[in-house]
């Protein structure tokens, strides 16, 4: 089992947004407070999962998913294919839940100032 997580993390996929560790810390306090917009059932990753999640993720960049029956190599191996499908970046990730973000690509639109990456 941790064989198979090992091997997802080592595929290196997931998408390219650099954050700080900073940054990462402040995205998890805001998402203490949501509830989850999004819950990964039975079905799994369907086209109909990542066409909400990128609706999800340009309305709020924040996006908090709640797994329902997944064990925890699942859940791991889902948020690495949530990343990387959905083009964002997992900021958290704590029991049956993960917390997902994206900067909206328009700077007037951007809902959270993360300030600068040094």
């Amino acid at each position: 089992m941790a064989s198979s997580r090992l091997r997802v993390i080592l595929l290196g996929l997931m998408y390219d947004f650099p954050l700080t560790g900073a940054q990462k810390t402040f995205l998890r306090s805001l998402g203490q407070r949501r509830e989850p917009l999004i819950k990964v059932g039975k079905g799994g990753l369907t086209p109909a999962f990542f066409a909400e999640l990128q609706k999800m993720l340009r309305a709020h960049e924040l996006v908090k998913l709640r797994f329902l029956g997944a064990d925890r190599d699942e859940r791991a191996a889902f948020c690495m294919q949530i990343a990387d499908e959905g083009r964002c970046v997992c900021v958290g990730a704590v029991g049956h839940t993960a917390l997902f973000y994206r900067q909206h690509p328009e700077p007037e639109n951007r809902r959270i100032a993360l300030g600068s990456p040094s």
